[in-house]
């Protein structure tokens, strides 16, 4: 079986976190070998014990780490050559990080003799098929030309992949394999569980419904950030009477404070939460599910929520509006989102029936195209070619 070295930033209020350990349990699972490379050794909240305790991981020095970048120590490299001669993996796969780092490790892994595979998902907009994104089209084409020299690259999306191949990466090393979410775990609420209906006393879902109510939920999950757009929701939920609704928002970040400040009186600030159980128990209660991003990759908890059969309202950032296109969900645009908002609350305030078909079309989008099986079926596939021959010829 492979010996997959993971090279990245992990930290905990991150997505990579969630997708790189769902990703290398399910690798682990069918036999692989996993190794975390990284800039840091992120804990559980509340907790002491290291998120990836239970891996070989190797920590890299930092000067500066932020959401966005990471400026490496200057003798990282060197640990990062050290680290990979000693674990000698059959591949390297890079979730990149915007660091300096990035742009060397084609060569390096080159030298080792080591096939390199990267994942490259910076949020982006769909204004990136006009090439007029600001900051993420800066991103894109600075990175351009040093994609061109990995083995292969992973986008999320057509999209991505279409955008870098007009900047100048080849096609045969682009390969899309969307996220993927364990439809086993995230899936719709079981009948004893749905509202007036007490669940099991001590459960995740007793706790949550008891905080919840039985009220109808509409959720956000995720950071409470800028690129997030959540002000967009609130100001429409202030601007529609949602009768018998409540507006839940489970996540921080730096606009937390502010928003609560600001948008309190019929909306529940949930706060961060670590534990699987409650959020999986959270998307179950939730009847619709609210992402008004800026900018996105291909969000996570948009694919959980598909997946937990909730009716989901999603800008078309990113990937997003591609996994909800045709009846999946309802696609927004990034302008105007609260004027849309202002338009599709009263229906889906009104029209429960709509609300269940939507859920139910969205969790058979899932199944049939964002499984984790598949995700892992695709990536066993990238990483089998590649350690069956040479590293490809920069």
């Amino acid at each position: 079986m492979t010996h997959i070295a993971w090279l990245g930033k992990k930290t905990p209020f991150c997505g990579n976190v969630t997708y790189g350990l769902s990703t290398t349990e399910a690798l682990k699972a069918r036999g692989h070998q996993t190794s975390f490379i990284h800039f840091d050794n992120p804990k559980a909240p509340g907790s002491s014990t290291s998120l990836l305790a239970n891996d070989p991981d190797v920590s890299l020095p930092y000067l500066v780490k932020s959401q966005v970048y990471t400026i490496p120590s200057p003798g990282a490299q060197r640990e990062l050559r050290e680290s990979l001669e000693r674990l000698q993996p059959d591949l390297v796969h890079a979730s990149l990080t915007l660091s300096p780092l990035d742009f060397r490790l084609p060569e390096l892994c080159q030298q080792l003799g080591v096939p390199l595979v990267a994942t490259f998902h910076p949020p982006f907009d769909a204004s990136l098929r006009n090439l007029t994104a600001g900051t993420q089209q800066l991103t894109y084409q600075l990175y351009a030309p040093a994609l061109s020299k990995y083995d292969r690259v992973i986008v999320f999306s057509d999209l991505q992949a279409e955008f870098l191949a007009r900047l100048g990466v080849r096609e045969d090393r682009l390969a899309v394999i969307p996220n993927g979410v364990d439809t086993n775990q995230w899936r719709p609420s079981e009948p004893q569980t749905q509202p007036g209906i007490t669940p099991a006393a001590g459960s995740a879902m007793h706790q949550v419904r008891s905080r919840l109510g039985q009220e109808r939920i509409v959720l956000y999950m995720g950071r409470v950030a800028t690129e997030k757009n959540v002000e967009a929701l609130l100001q429409s939920w202030r601007l529609v009477p949602m009768e018998g609704c409540r507006l839940v928002i489970v996540g921080e970040g730096p606009l937390r404070s502010t928003l609560q400040n600001s948008y309190d009186e019929g909306v529940l600030w949930w706060g961060y939460e670590a534990d699987l159980a409650t959020r999986i128990a959270l998307m179950q209660c939730a009847e619709v599910f609210v992402l008004p991003s800026l900018v996105e990759g291909l969000s996570l908890a948009l694919l959980e929520a598909m997946a937990s059969g909730c009716a989901c309202v999603a800008t078309d950032a990113g990937a997003d509006g591609e996994v909800l296109a045709g009846g999946a969900g309802i696609v927004m645009s990034t302008l105007g989102v609260t004027s849309q908002l202002r338009t599709l609350l009263p229906v889906l305030r009104d029209q429960p029936v709509l609300t269940r078909e939507l859920g139910r079309q969205a969790r058979e989008r899932v199944l049939e195209k964002y499984t984790i099986s598949r995700n892992i079926d695709a990536l066993e596939q990238l990483y089998g070619d590649l350690v069956r021959r040479a590293p490809l010829a920069a």
